[in-house]
């Protein structure tokens, strides 16, 4: 397993309500939960992952997430089963979207 960091400042979409969770941790999937978090204007993102090795494709899933959304006050767990990063991009949207409303 491996643990990945990920923080974005001065977001400006703000959530609305009460923690989400969206997916299913099982093979090649994963689950997101999202929750509003006093991070001054921030977005952080842990992702677990059972896939080592794969930083750089994470933090690139990761940039364009936060390039569509620009979420404020986030805080988002990953938890993956090697899923692939056209279903990493899927969960983020659906569980940023039961929060944040709207699309990106």
């Amino acid at each position: 397993m491996e643990t990945l960091q990920f923080r974005f400042e001065q977001g400006s979409r703000p959530l609305a309500g009460t923690a989400q969770l969206v997916g299913v941790v099982g093979s090649g999937n994963l689950e997101v939960l999202i929750e509003p978090a006093a991070l001054a204007g921030a977005c952080e993102i842990e992702v677990r992952t059972a896939a080592v090795g794969f930083g750089a494709t994470w933090q690139a899933v990761m940039t364009d997430f936060h390039a569509r959304w620009s979420l404020a006050d986030a805080r988002i767990c990953i938890n993956d089963m090697g899923a692939t990063p056209a279903v990493v991009s899927l969960r983020l949207d659906q569980a940023a979207q039961s929060l944040a409303g709207g699309t990106p």
